[in-house]
């Protein structure tokens, strides 16, 4: 069924929200002996440049992610990837899944759009409320790669846990937004940015 597939790209894309190159590298490992060829340009590269790439890439996301000074600088690159990394794993698990026609062209723009919602989140999170408990940043790493074993054997479960944290990041930002348009004089509601110099 196409929502089973959908669900599937789904998974794949909150994993890419939670993490970049951890779910890319688990792509290519599920894959089997066929490893990144589903994967859209990782395909063109040679997979010893690939693993070699994203196992770096991978252990530096996962320990720069728990170091305090240096986490708002990979927060703020891995928002800026997130689109496209989002939008690639979703075209692999779309093909690896043998999805055809014209729900090939919607899967990629809406893997990068779920990807970049939930990074976005991550971010107003950082901002906001300064740095998460490091229990919750284990957790984001567990969750990640649960959601791309999910992807592969257990769509409609990751789908469902991606549609949740859809939901959650919906709304975490409309509270945030309540909670920063309550900070200003009930005449400047509709803007609450009038007067203010300093960032909040």
């Amino acid at each position: 069924m196409i929502i089973t597939e959908l669900l599937a790209v789904l998974s794949i894309s909150a994993a890419v929200g939670l993490r970049l190159a951890l779910p890319l590298l688990l792509i290519g490992l599920l894959s089997g002996e066929t490893l990144w060829n589903n994967v859209p340009l990782l395909s063109h590269i040679p997979p010893t440049i690939v693993v070699s790439v994203l196992v770096s890439w991978s252990l530096f996301e996962l320990i720069i992610s728990k170091d305090r000074p240096t986490r708002p600088l990979l927060q703020s690159f891995e928002l800026f990837c997130s689109p496209f990394v989002g939008a690639i794993a979703g075209i692999a698990i779309a093909r690896s899944v043998s999805l055809e026609g014209w729900m090939m062209g919607l899967v990629g723009p809406l893997g990068g759009l779920l990807a970049f919602v939930i990074q976005l989140v991550q971010v107003g999170w950082l901002y906001r409320n300064r740095y998460p408990k490091l229990w919750v940043l284990f957790l984001q790493d567990f969750l990640c790669v649960c959601l791309v074993l999910f992807a592969f054997d257990a769509p409609r479960q990751g789908g469902l846990i991606a549609l949740l944290l859809l939901w959650l990041a919906i709304r975490m930002s409309a509270a945030w937004r309540r909670w920063y348009v309550s900070q200003a004089a009930a005449q400047d509601r509709k803007r609450p940015r009038q007067y203010k110099q300093n960032p909040d």
